[in-house]
């Protein structure tokens, strides 16, 4: 129960650093420097050149909308995991916006469209990797692929991409060359950092002394191992490969390891972008001398 607990305070607190890094780079670059952005800070952009309305009144009254759509189509734990984002953004926001330092970081585009791109690809991120939603126009999506079951990828660009045609109605072609590459920018990060710890690499071995590359994987690695039954191409010779997961550092004492056991050991590496299951998203799992399994922290690692 204290461990739930505390996975939920550390949740919390990326969901409150994710929409502060967001909302202060809105307010630090993307307003300052005149820039088009997609999302909801696009919409809220709109909305003050043709009706006046300020930005974060604009977010606070959107963000209620659509978290109250999101509640009735997608039910109440996602309305608990945007509830944060829904009201804490906008407050943010409207207090930074407040701050006059902030108003003059950079008088160059270029520099607030890289560093904006940067700063809010980074809070999704931390956002998303915490379980949660910054709510606004991430729902939309998600009801259209619950309802029509329409990709939710293609939606959020198709969205993105139509708030940014509303903006330049009222933008110069700077501007909007910027908005483009400010999108571009801040999704690239955001993908880098959604994979960013679980990215793994794969490695597989054809060897003849596959038994003691295994055991050596068990034992000096700490990591498992699968034997897939294989055929060689040329001499049609039956044997097992070894299949082995490693963290990107534990690559260089594998390959020490094959080399010293099997010289003529044939390795193919690659890298993986995820890894789920025990070792790896969850604890592992050793066993007892006599075979029984233990769960325990403090169990050897040989």
């Amino acid at each position: 129960m204290k461990k739930n607990w505390k996975k939920l305070a550390q949740n919390l607190l990326l969901i409150l650093a994710g929409n502060t890094i967001y909302a202060l780079a809105v307010a630090a670059f993307i307003l300052p420097g005149g820039l088009i952005t997609g999302g909801t800070t696009g919409l809220a952009i709109t909305a003050e050149y043709y009706f006046q309305i300020p930005i974060s009144v604009f977010v606070l009254l959107f963000n209620l909308v659509m978290f109250l759509l999101g509640a009735a189509v997608l039910g109440k734990a996602f309305a608990l995991t945007t509830l944060l984002s829904t009201f804490y953004y906008p407050v943010i926001l409207g207090v930074f916006q407040k701050i006059p330092a902030l108003q003059h970081m950079t008088e160059d585009p270029m520099l607030a469209t890289v560093f904006g791109g940067l700063m809010i690809g980074l809070a999704i991120g931390i956002v998303i990797r915490a379980g949660a939603s910054t709510g606004g126009m991430d729902i939309p999506p998600l009801v259209l692929n619950k309802k029509l079951g329409l990709p939710v990828s293609v939606m959020l660009y198709g969205f993105d991409v139509t708030i940014l045609l509303l903006q330049m109605t009222f933008s110069n072609k700077e501007q909007i060359l910027y908005g483009i590459l400010l999108v571009l920018i801040y999704t690239m990060v955001l993908d880098k950092i959604l994979l960013f710890g679980t990215a793994q690499t794969q490695v597989k071995i054809i060897t003849r002394r596959h038994d003691a590359v295994c055991r050596a994987v068990i034992s000096r690695l700490d990591r498992g191992c699968t034997l897939i039954h294989a055929t060689t191409g040329y001499l049609q010779q039956e044997q097992p490969m070894v299949l082995a997961v490693v963290s990107n550092r534990e690559l260089p004492q594998l390959n020490k390891l094959v080399q010293e056991i099997d010289p003529k050991a044939f390795m193919v590496v690659s890298k993986v972008n995820e890894v789920r299951g025990r070792g790896f998203s969850i604890q592992k799992l050793y066993r007892k001398s006599d075979g029984t399994p233990e769960n325990s922290k403090d169990a050897p690692q040989n």
